[in-house]
C-alpha cells in the first residue's frame, strides 16, 4: 500500500498546535483555580471579620454571658445588596445569644481559649435552599467560664459572580495568547519550510554534467545535513558510475572501430576479387573478424553486467562451483580438442558451495579458462582444479605456457590491456574475472603454476561466511 503524500509543514503544525492547545487550556484552568482560591480567602477573611464583630457586642456580668444588639445593628450586620447575610451566636451548651436564622454547625472545630486566633473553621450548608458559606468561630470572652460559639453565612452569589467574571476576563486573553501562538507556528514552520526549499532548489540546480558534492554548512540549515550527506552519497556514487560509463563506452568505441575496420577491408577485397579461391580467402578472414567481433561483444556485454558502478544488488544463492567448473570445461572441450590442448579437471565432481550468482561464476570460469587456451602452450596443458583450504574454497586454472611476468601481473586485469598483441583477445578476460570477484567478496590471485606456466586462483569464502556479500 502506498502512503499518501504529506506536508511536513502540516505535520509540525499538527504536532505543535494540539500540544499548546492543551498547555493553554491548563494554564486557563490554573489561572481560573488561583483567582477561585484568592477570591474565596478574600470572602472567607470577610465572613471572619463579621464573626469578630458580633463577639465585641458579648458582654460578661458575673457568671451570666449575654448579647445586647439593637435592631438597627442587627440591619446593619446583614445590609447586603446582593447576598444573604446570617449570624448566630450560641454557648456551649446550646443557649442561644443572638441569631438571625438556625444554622447548621460543623462539630470537627476543637473549641478555642480566648486569645488572638480563636479556633474557627470554613465549610458548606444549605439555608433556605440556597449554597451558602459558613465560617464558624469557638472562643471564651474575658471572664467567662465557658466558649460561645459564633457563626457567620453567606449566600455565594457574589463568588459566583467574581469566578464568572474571572472565567469570562480570561477566555479573550487565552484566544489572543492562542492565536498568537498559532500565528507564530505558522510563520516558523513557513520560515523553515522557505529554508527547506531553498536548499532543495539549490541541490536541483546542480549542473549535470559536474557532479560535484555540495557543503553542508554552507548549502542548508542544520536540521538537513542528514539529506545534504545523503545527496552527496548519491552524488559521489553517480560521479563514479558517469566516469564508469564514460571509460566504458570510449574503450568500447576504440575497441570495436579497428575490428570493423578490418570487418570492411576484408570486405571490399572480397568484393574486388574475380578469382574464386582468394575470393574464398578473403571471405575466410571475414569470418575470422567477425569471430573476433563476436566474441569482443559478448566480453563487453559481461563486463557491463559484471561491474558495480550503481550498486545493484546480486541475487546471491548456494552455488556449486565444482559443478559449474566441470561444465565449462565440457563446453570448452572441443576447441581444446582442435587446437591440441590437454584439458583436465582436478578436485571432486559436485558438493563445494559458495554464495554467488550462477550466470556471472559461469562467465569468470569460461573466461580463465579461455586465457589459458588462447596464451597457454600449443598442444599444452591446462588443468583446472577445485579445493577447499580452512575457511576458504580456491579455484585455479593452470596452464604450462609461456606464464606472465611478475611486473605485468598487476596489469593484465586492467581493461583492454594485451601483454601480447599479436593474439586474437580483446584484453577484457581477466578484467571481467576481477570484477566478478569483486563482487563476490573473492581474491583473485595470479603467481606461477605447477606446471611452468600461469595460475590464476579464485579464493571463495565458504557458503557459511558469506551471508552478506553482494548486499
Amino acid at each position: 500500500m502506498v502512503e499518501a503524500p504529506y506536508s511536513l509543514r502540516g505535520v509540525l503544525l499538527r504536532r505543535l498546535w494540539l500540544p499548546l492547545l492543551v498547555l493553554l487550556l491548563a494554564s486557563a484552568i490554573g489561572s481560573f483555580m488561583l483567582a477561585r482560591h484568592y477570591a474565596e480567602q478574600v470572602y472567607d477573611r470577610w465572613l471572619l471579620d463579621s464573626a469578630m464583630s458580633l463577639a465585641q457586642l458579648v458582654e460578661v456580668r458575673g457568671e451570666r454571658v449575654r448579647m445586647d444588639i439593637s435592631p438597627a445593628v442587627s440591619r446593619m450586620f446583614t445590609w447586603d445588596t446582593v447576598d444573604r447575610i446570617y449570624g448566630e451566636v450560641t454557648q456551649a451548651d446550646g443557649t442561644r445569644l443572638y441569631g438571625t436564622g438556625v444554622l447548621p454547625g460543623d462539630t470537627t472545630m476543637p473549641v478555642g481559649d480566648s486569645g488572638n486566633r480563636p479556633a474557627r473553621t470554613y465549610y458548606d450548608a444549605v439555608m433556605d435552599d440556597r449554597p451558602v458559606r459558613v465560617v464558624q468561630v469557638a472562643l471564651t470572652p474575658a471572664g467567662a467560664t465557658a466558649p460561645i460559639i459564633i457563626r457567620v453565612a453567606e449566600t455565594r452569589t457574589k463568588r459566583l459572580r467574581l469566578e464568572q467574571r474571572l472565567l469570562l476576563a480570561s477566555i479573550p486573553l487565552q484566544g489572543t495568547i492562542l492565536l498568537l501562538a498559532a500565528w507564530l507556528a505558522w510563520s516558523g514552520t513557513g520560515a523553515a519550510a522557505r529554508h527547506t526549499n531553498r536548499a532543495a532548489r539549490r541541490l536541483a540546480s546542480a549542473p549535470l554534467d559536474a557532479l560535484t558534492p555540495l557543503d553542508p554548512h554552507e548549502a542548508v540549515p542544520r536540521e538537513l545535513w542528514p539529506a545534504v550527506d545523503a545527496f552527496n552519497q548519491l552524488v559521489s556514487r553517480l560521479s563514479a558510475m558517469q566516469d564508469a560509463q564514460h571509460r566504458f563506452i570510449s574503450n568500447a568505441a576504440h575497441q570495436l572501430r579497428t575490428p570493423l575496420a578490418g570487418l570492411q577491408i576484408e570486405l571490399e577485397s572480397a568484393l574486388r576479387e574475380q578469382d574464386p579461391a582468394a575470393q574464398r580467402d578473403a571471405l575466410a578472414g571475414l569470418l575470422h573478424g567477425l569471430t573476433r567481433l563476436r566474441h569482443l561483444t559478448h566480453q563487453l556485454l559481461i563486463l557491463s553486467r559484471s561491474e558495480d558502478s550503481a550498486g545493484a544488488m546480486l541475487a546471491m544463492r548456494p552455488v556449486d562451483i565444482a559443478e559449474l567448473a566441470r561444465n565449462a570445461l565440457e563446453r570448452l572441450m572441443d576447441r581444446a580438442v582442435i587446437a591440441g590442448v590437454d584439458l583436465g579437471y582436478e578436485g571432486p565432481d559436485a558438493g563445494v558451495m559458495v554464495m554467488g550468482e550462477p550466470q556471472l561464476l559461469r562467465e569468470a570460469i569460461a573466461n580463465l579458462v579461455d586465457n589459458a587456451l588462447r596464451y597457454g602452450a600449443r598442444e599444452g596443458v591446462v588443468t583446472a582444479s577445485v579445493e577447499t583450504t580452512g575457511e576458504e574454497i580456491r579455484l585455479s586454472v593452470n596452464d604450462n605456457g609461456p606464464g606472465i611476468a611478475p611486473p605485468l601481473r598487476a596489469r593484465v586485469t586492467e581493461r583492454f590491456w594485451r601483454g601480447d598483441a599479436s593474439g586474437d583477445g580483446c584484453g577484457l578476460g581477466l578484467a571481467i574475472v576481477a570484477e566478478i570477484a569483486g563482487r563476490h567478496g573473492a581474491s583473485l590471485a595470479i603467481g606461477t603454476s605447477p606446471l611452468g606456466g600461469t595460475q590464476v586462483s579464485l579464493g571463495f569464502p565458504s557458503a557459511k561466511d558469506t551471508d552478506g556479500v553482494g548486499r
